[in-house]
């Protein structure tokens, strides 16, 4: 963004999505205009639309309600203010009531609304009802602050009849249109608007429906492909508890992991968020893949197929590519066409390549397949080669360091600038390393050991094992500040510990490289209150010279970290830690529309505010928020596949105090879809049963 624009705040914006279009309003469903904000309809990369606006008699409606009734579709409803009719007449206020019911379909890349006009009034109205639509077809980028280099051409927007159609001609020889078609003929047209006088008798509705449809294709005229594809094929997962709120939360979440399913190349994957990072990102779908493996393995298949065949092959310093790398980001619009960005696609991630190593050996062990990593095994010893490299530059430490112009600073997943700050306020020098990030190398080795030694290559498992023992050594070496009780945020250039206290040790806790003798002070020093907020665990903590409650990195929460150290704490016996993170990011989703937890939201206390801060410019839906609370359940329930044994095991399973009964349908385990119940004891005992099964599975439980 440049330094003078400021985006608007979308905390509260409607987005609804079908495959590949989705669309960002405000909550009277219109799109304000403007070039600064994320509000608009946007298919690959390009915004479509970026004003559309209904008026009565020259003044805006209010908004009475809105709601997403489902990923693709929402409804609101409106009223007048006082107006002024022509001729004069004045009619009062909530005389005129105005039902919108909007739905997207990605199949024929369409938005289609159908306005309902009531007049409640005890005498008929005639009334002039304008309609205004624009768009200068920005890449998303543009709108985010970049000047590309070369711009196409606005058309002068014409009418056909009943139809309004606003093209563009690409500087990369794309041609985007977009057709705004009502089922009837306006009374007045304009060159961005239409007009209706409609004569509304006392309590009664009239109807305008409209079409808006996105068509690309090259200018030579042979039509770029759409992407449209079938629904996926999805059995029903679901919860049915006596906790409401963790019910509404959690199918929350799966109707959001949906919307946020896109195919590229015939593979689906998980995009990152809405509206900025609808895009294929290594980091975001894989982590998004991870959380969802307990009831939907196939889209973690695919999503490492995908990022397998873009896997770099040479060395680029524009888009930070070395031999072996996994992407952090790929872009499809007009600015990626033309590389004028380095998302073509872009490498600057230090942590995609150990977690694709990681998904593979989750993957792997929880479905009991060894055919998709034999497929990938030239990519997995790439991606290894790729790391030990590294490593082997970077005093044995997997570090990051920019090299291309356009790129990002800081590789990690807190990449924005300032996020990795030492003690005194001052940034850290690259090359930097982070200590989750070794986490992931840590327990990817090990998960890569189990997979070569069941392959029957017990010298590849021994190496891997012996890898990963030596970096766990090291690390708690390096990383521990023992003056200060805690592990570092980083450690810099000249291997100097960035010693601030961040969440980041929290996911080395997941990882397991964390000693188990020192796992408890870092658990006890995330839970202190500079670091615990009541809704979760902040990136920094409140002690610390940067913090900053609604900086990106520097105090806000993320509910995919806390789900990701809260895991970690479960799985190390720290249930009670567990559990009041658990409560907290669902009790947090009440305060956000429809129970949708966002990419993240401010650090401030429950002691400040009532409620969670939003964070003004979140993603929401977000893949890996979405899937935290799912993620989260499925590790507080104990659920540990041994898929090639054929058995689901359940180990200590932990339910808040709240929760009593839980019931899990459509878990995955090898080729079994099972269904499970839970109970919780009044002395705290979880008790865990088969309730159903679709496939030959042997269910395991060990005491909560």
């Amino acid at each position: 963004m440049a330094q003078d624009q400021q985006p608007r705040n979308i905390a509260h914006a409607v987005v609804i999505k079908d495959q590949d279009i989705f669309l960002i309003s405000e909550r009277d469903g219109s799109v304000p205009a403007g070039s600064q904000d994320g509000f608009g309809l946007y298919y690959h990369d390009c915004r479509y639309l970026d004003k559309y606006s209904l008026s009565f008699a020259k003044t805006e409606p209010n908004s009475l309600l809105f709601s997403s009734v489902s990923c693709s579709a929402a409804e609101f409803e409106l009223t007048n203010e006082e107006l002024t009719l022509p001729g004069g007449a004045r009619l009062d206020a909530q005389k005129i009531g105005c039902a919108l019911k909007r739905s997207l379909d990605g199949r024929n890349l369409t938005l289609n609304d159908v306005f309902t006009i009531h007049n409640y009034d005890v005498q008929p109205h005639s009334l002039p009802i304008v309609f205004s639509f624009d768009s200068q077809f920005e890449d998303v980028f543009e709108i985010r602050g970049l000047r590309p280099k070369q711009i196409g051409r606005v058309c002068r927007p014409h009418w056909i009849q009943n139809k309004l159609v606003l093209c563009y001609d690409g500087a990369d020889e794309v041609e985007r249109r977009l057709e705004i078609c009502f089922q009837e003929a306006p009374s007045k047209t304009t060159e961005k608007g239409a007009e209706f006088d409609l004569h509304i008798p006392a309590s009664e509705s009239r109807t305008i429906a409209l079409t808006v449809r996105v068509l690309e294709q090259k200018q030579a005229g042979k039509p770029q492909p759409n992407q449209s594809r079938s629904s996926r094929r999805k059995e029903r997962v679901h919860i049915e508890s006596d906790w409401e709120l963790l019910d509404r939360a959690f199918m929350r979440s799966m109707a959001d992991l949906e919307m946020l399913s896109g195919e590229l190349d015939g593979l689906h994957y998980f995009a990152a968020g809405l509206p900025w990072y609808g895009a294929l990102f290594g980091r975001d779908s894989i982590i998004a893949s991870l959380q969802t493996l307990a009831f939907d393995p196939g889209i973690a298949a695919s999503t490492l197929r995908l990022l397998a065949n873009y896997q770099a092959a040479t060395v680029d310093p524009h888009r930070d590519a070395e031999p072996g790398k996994i992407l952090h980001e790929l872009r499809r619009g007009e600015l990626a066409n033309l590389n004028e960005i380095p998302q073509t696609p872009y490498y600057g991630s230090v942590d995609s390549t150990p977690l694709f190593l990681l998904l593979v050996g989750e993957y792997t062990a929880w479905t009991g397949d060894l055919r998709l990593f034999t497929e990938l095994r030239s990519n997995v010893e790439r991606a290894l080669a790729w790391i030990d490299g590294n490593c082997a530059r970077h005093a044995d430490y997997l570090c990051y360091e920019t090299k291309a112009s356009q790129g990002l600073g800081n590789q990690g997943w807190k990449d924005s600038g300032d996020a990795i700050v030492n003690k005194d306020g001052s940034l850290a020098k690259p090359p930097i390393a982070l200590p989750e990030v070794q986490g992931y190398v840590f327990k990817a080795k090990l998960l890569l050991a189990d997979i070569y030694a069941r392959a029957g290559e017990t010298q590849m498992a021994e190496q891997l094992r012996a890898q990963a023992q030596d970096l766990k050594k090291r690390f708690n070496q390096d990383f521990w500040i023992a003056s200060a009780g805690h592990y570092a945020l980083a450690l810099d250039r000249d291997c100097r510990p960035a010693a601030v206290v961040s969440s980041n040790p929290g996911q080395a806790i997941w990882s397991g490289i964390v000693d188990e003798s020192r796992v408890e002070k870092a658990v006890h020093t995330l839970m202190t209150p500079d670091m615990f907020n009541g809704w979760g665990i902040r990136t920094l903590s409140s002690k610390e010279k940067r913090y900053n409650p609604i900086g990106y990195h520097l105090g806000t929460v993320w509910p995919h970290d806390n789900a990701l150290i809260a895991t970690g704490f479960k799985r190390h016996g720290f249930n009670t830690d567990a559990l009041r993170i658990f409560e907290g990011l669902v009790e947090a989703s009440q305060d956000f529309a429809h129970n949708r937890l966002p990419e993240v939201f401010g650090g401030f206390s429950t002691d400040e505010y009532a409620q969670p801060v939003r964070y003004p410019v979140a993603c929401h839906p977000q893949a890996w928020a979405s899937g935290s609370i799912p993620y989260l359940l499925t590790h507080l329930l104990g659920l540990e596949s041994d898929a090639f044994n054929r058995k689901l095991r359940i180990n200590r399973p932990a339910l808040p105090d709240r929760l009593h009964t839980l019931e899990w349908h459509c878990v995955r385990v090898a080729t079994a879809t099972v269904g499970l119940r839970f109970k919780r004891k009044p002395a705290g005992e979880v008790t865990a049963e088969l309730i159903d099964a679709d496939g030959a599975v042997t269910l395991e439980a060990e005491g909560g």
